[in-house]
């Protein structure tokens, strides 16, 4: 049964937090049909070639059992573009990792509930505004990302607590509420990342 855009959204945001966290995401397959028309369906297509995609919220998942002192690290995936990327924008690939990790657990296909794409998890808006055309290559994705991040970083004077909090909640809100909001789920992703940082910053 084939699914518009719309409705694909709506399912993911009438689903409850813990029925789409990254471990048990609503699988998605995208395909264009004969029409060369984008559809979206939860059964896989027989007859078309297609992109196996998750609607999830990896960094929603507030009461995570996962402990982040000790779970798995990525420490192979992307790294020829983590460390282009971090030399390019001057930024720790360490935290670009950690980033990754809390927002999709290094899955490029990762959708959240929000439309939120890609490794990195960018807004369509923002991904089209740093000249993204597919926001599921990683490579784009990592480039977008980090250099999104490196922009807050600059914004915040190094600050990686605000700006992992603004990557998550966004700037206007660190501005009104002069420093991490009290969005539980931001100031969980936010000690997600400190956590992770300094682990990836271990293993570098």
């Amino acid at each position: 049964m084939a699914l518009t855009k719309q409705l694909l959204l709506a399912v993911a945001l009438l689903l409850p937090l813990h029925l789409i966290a990254q471990e048990q995401a609503v699988q998605v397959y995208k395909y264009k049909s004969k029409q060369g028309v984008t559809s979206f369906s939860d059964i896989a297509p027989i007859d078309h070639d297609y992109q196996q995609i998750r609607i999830g919220c990896y960094a929603c998942q507030l009461n995570s059992q996962v402990n982040w002192q000790k779970t798995k690290l990525y420490l192979q995936q992307y790294q020829t573009e983590i460390i282009k990327t971090a030399n390019q924008y001057n930024i720790d690939p360490a935290l670009i990792q950690a980033v990754i990790h809390a927002e999709s657990h290094f899955d490029r296909f990762a959708i959240s509930k929000q439309g939120a794409q890609g490794l990195m998890q960018l807004m369509p808006k923002t991904a089209k505004s740093l000249g993204i055309t597919n926001p599921f290559n990683a490579q784009q994705n990592i480039q977008a990302g980090s250099q999104h991040l490196a922009r807050l970083l600059q914004k915040y004077r190094g600050n990686i607590t605000l700006a992992s909090a603004a990557y998550n909640a966004g700037e206007s809100t660190i501005k009104k509420y002069q420093g991490v909001p009290p969005y539980p789920e931001t100031q969980a992703y936010v000690e997600r990342v400190r956590i992770l940082h300094a682990r990836y910053q271990q293993k570098i």
